[in-house]
């Protein structure tokens, strides 16, 4: 089953989920030894993510957070530690993630690392300027991906 894995760090890996041992497979991705928190942000698409991700100090995920953000249509709490991005059945299951989707998570992650990019010689006036910038081009990628 496609899935892909978003690392704190921005990079995407493409996951290949066993269909009848997924739950254990994300669960392992995730790296949590309990539940996993499910998201669901977009119609066709489930996140999961570590339940106590915060509060056990995994590192912040912004390329996550930004994707979550862009397809709910607005700024939402952090996300920490590494995320799943599946696809999601009518009945809310996990299914494979389509091309469509795997689209987007790449879109946005390529513009998370751009604008990161362009912040390291031109910072943000202020946290919240840099949120609503970051937000402004992921929500561009992502309606072009669409």
């Amino acid at each position: 089953m496609r899935a892909l894995l978003i690392a704190p760090i921005g990079t995407v890996t493409e996951l290949d989920l066993p269909e009848s041992g997924a739950r254990a497979a994300i669960r392992d991705h995730v790296g949590s030894s309990g539940a996993v928190d499910q998201g669901r942000y977009h119609p066709h698409a489930l996140l999961h993510v570590h339940g106590s991700g915060q509060s056990i100090g995994l590192d912040g995920n912004l390329t996550a957070w930004a994707l979550a953000s862009a397809w709910r249509g607005m700024s939402l709490y952090p996300f920490h530690g590494p995320v799943v991005v599946t696809g999601r059945t009518q009945d809310g299951e996990t299914s494979a993630l389509d091309d469509d989707l795997a689209a987007h998570v790449h879109a946005v992650a390529q513009t998370v690392r751009e604008t990161r990019e362009a912040w390291q010689t031109r910072p943000p006036a202020s946290n919240e300027a840099g949120v609503r910038e970051l937000l402004a081009y992921v929500a561009r990628d992502v309606a072009a991906n669409r």
